[in-house]
C-alpha cells in the first residue's frame, strides 16, 4: 500500500503542477454559483430546486466526468509517451501497483473536488431557501428538502404475461398464423393487455393496493403524499381532467375522500393525504374515480406512488454525492484502461466514444426492441431487417445490460424530488458501478499495461 500511495501522491503533484486541480475547482464553484444567478426560477419550490439541484449537480457531474477522463487518459499515456514511466517501472514496484496508484490518486482528487462543489451547492441551497416566502419554504421542507421513501403497487408483469399467453393460445386455436408471425402477434397482444391494466374508462375506478412494509411502524400520525401521473388520448377544452380520490377502506380503516381535482395530463402531481389510512398490515388502499368522458391511462411504472418521510435532507444529499463519486471512480478506471494500450489522443477519443454510447442507450434500446438495426417502414409499420442483426442485436443487449448497471442509480432526480437515497442503494451502486463495472475496466487495464512493451514506446520518440 505504501507504494500505491506513493504513486497516488505523484498523481496529485502532477495535477497541482499543471494547475488542473485549481482550474477544475474554480469551474465547479463558478457553475454552482453562476447557474442559479443566470437562470431565474418561477418562484415555486419545484422551480427553485430544479435550478439549484438539477442544473448544478448535472453541471458538476459533467465537468468532473470530462476532467476525470482527460486526467486518467493523460496521466498514464503521457508518462509512457514521454518516457517517464520507465524510471518508475525500474523501481521495486509492480505495474499493477502503478496502475492502482494512479487510479487512487484520481479518485481521491475527485473526492476532494466533489466535496467542495457539494458543500457549495448545499450552502447555496440553504441560503436561497431562507429568502423564499414562508409558504414556499414550508412546501420546500415538506416535499423536497427531505428524504422521502417511496412505495408502489406490486409488479403486474407476471399477470400481464399470463393473460397474454392465454389470449394468444385462444387466438391460435381460432385463427392460426404463420410461425414467423407468432412473435409479432404476441407483442401486439402484450401491448393491448398492458394497456388494459393501465386504462381507466369513463365512470370506472382503479384501485391500488400499496404495501408500506416495515415503514408502517414509523408512520403513525404522519401525513403521506401521493405522486400521480396519467395520460389521455383525448384533449379537454380546459386542458385538464377531473380526478376524484378515495384512500382507505370503509368500516376497516380510516377513510378519506378528496374534493374533485383539476389535473393536467402528462405531468406529475403531488398532494397530501391524512395520516393513519393504512390497515394493520401496512396496506394502503387507494381508489381513483374517473368522472370524465375520456379514458385516462396511469402508467404502471410511474402512474401512482406513495411518498412518506424517511429522514433528513443533509444525509440524503451526502449519499447522492456518494453515488456521483461512484460514477467518477468508474470513469477513472475507463480512462486508465484506454491509456494502458493507446496513445493519449486515441485513448481520449476511445473514452469519449464510450460515453457517447452510454448517451445513445435509447437508440440501442429501440433497435433491440424492434429486433433490427435497419430502419422500419413507416407506412406498413413493419421493422426493417439487416444481415448485421445477428451480430449487433446480441451485442447491443450486452451493452445495454452494462449501461443499466450504471444508469439505474441516478441521484439527481431523487434529490430534486425529495426522494430518499438509502444506504442500501449507495452500497448497491458501489458494488455494481465501482466493483463490477470499474473492476472489469481495472482488470483489463492492468492486463494491457502488464503486456505493454515500454521500451517500444521509448524507441518511437
Amino acid at each position: 500500500m505504501q507504494r500505491i500511495f506513493a504513486i497516488a501522491w505523484l498523481t496529485w503533484k502532477a495535477a497541482l503542477r499543471f494547475k488542473l486541480f485549481l482550474v477544475i475547482a474554480a469551474l465547479l464553484v463558478l457553475a454552482v454559483v453562476g447557474l442559479p444567478l443566470i437562470i431565474k426560477d418561477d418562484g415555486t419550490a419545484q422551480g427553485f430546486t430544479q435550478i439549484i439541484l438539477t442544473y448544478t449537480l448535472s453541471a458538476i457531474t459533467a465537468l468532473l466526468g470530462l476532467s476525470t477522463l482527460w486526467l486518467a487518459c493523460g496521466t498514464l499515456a503521457r508518462d509512457i509517451e514521454e518516457c517517464q514511466i520507465q524510471v518508475v517501472a525500474t523501481k521495486p514496484i509492480a505495474r499493477w501497483q502503478i496502475w492502482l496508484g494512479k487510479w487512487l490518486g484520481i479518485v481521491s482528487l475527485n473526492a476532494v473536488l466533489l466535496a467542495i462543489a457539494g458543500g457549495c451547492v448545499f450552502s447555496l441551497l440553504q441560503w436561497r431557501a431562507a429568502k423564499l416566502p414562508a409558504e414556499v419554504q414550508q412546501t420546500l421542507h415538506e416535499e423536497i428538502l427531505v428524504a422521502r421513501g417511496s412505495a408502489k403497487e406490486a409488479s403486474s408483469d407476471a399477470d400481464i404475461e399470463s393473460e397474454t399467453d392465454r389470449i394468444l393460445q385462444n387466438r391460435l386455436k381460432t385463427a392460426p398464423v404463420d410461425k414467423v408471425d407468432v412473435a409479432e402477434v404476441r407483442k401486439q397482444i402484450h401491448e393491448q393487455v398492458k394497456a388494459d391494466f393501465q386504462l381507466v374508462p369513463p365512470s370506472y375506478q382503479r384501485v391500488w393496493k400499496i404495501d408500506l412494509g416495515a415503514s408502517k411502524n414509523s408512520l403513525a400520525g404522519k401525513p403521506l403524499q401521493l405522486r400521480v401521473k396519467f395520460n389521455s388520448a383525448q384533449k379537454s377544452a380546459s386542458g385538464t381532467f377531473l380526478a376524484m380520490w378515495q384512500v382507505g377502506e370503509p368500516q376497516k380503516t380510516k377513510f378519506w375522500r378528496s374534493e374533485p381535482m383539476s389535473l393536467a395530463p402528462d405531468t406529475f402531481h403531488e398532494f397530501e393525504i391524512p395520516p393513519d389510512l393504512f390497515d394493520g398490515d401496512g396496506v394502503l388502499t387507494i381508489s381513483f374515480i374517473n368522472p370524465n368522458n375520456a379514458a385516462l391511462l396511469f402508467p404502471l411504472d410511474e402512474g401512482l406512488e406513495v411518498l412518506y418521510p424517511a429522514g433528513g435532507f443533509a444525509l440524503n444529499f451526502a449519499r447522492g454525492l456518494g453515488i456521483i463519486f461512484c460514477w467518477m471512480a468508474a470513469l477513472a478506471a475507463l480512462g486508465l484502461m484506454a491509456a494502458s494500450f493507446l496513445s493519449f489522443p486515441v485513448a481520449s477519443f476511445f473514452a469519449l466514444a464510450m460515453l457517447l454510447v452510454v448517451f445513445s442507450s435509447g437508440t440501442l434500446a429501440d433497435s433491440v426492441d424492434s429486433g433490427s438495426v435497419a430502419a422500419g417502414n413507416e407506412e406498413t409499420g413493419q421493422a426493417g431487417h439487416s444481415v448485421m442483426d445477428v451480430v449487433l442485436i446480441p451485442a447491443f443487449r450486452g451493452v445495454l445490460a452494462v449501461i443499466s448497471l450504471v444508469k439505474s442509480y441516478s441521484p439527481i432526480e431523487s434529490l430534486s424530488s425529495g426522494r430518499s437515497i438509502t444506504w442500501n442503494e449507495l452500497a448497491a451502486a458501489f458494488a455494481q458501478v465501482v466493483l463490477l463495472v470499474g473492476g472489469c475496466f481495472a482488470l483489463a487495464g492492468i492486463i494491457f499495461f502488464n503486456r505493454r512493451e515500454l521500451a517500444t514506446a521509448q524507441g518511437t520518440q
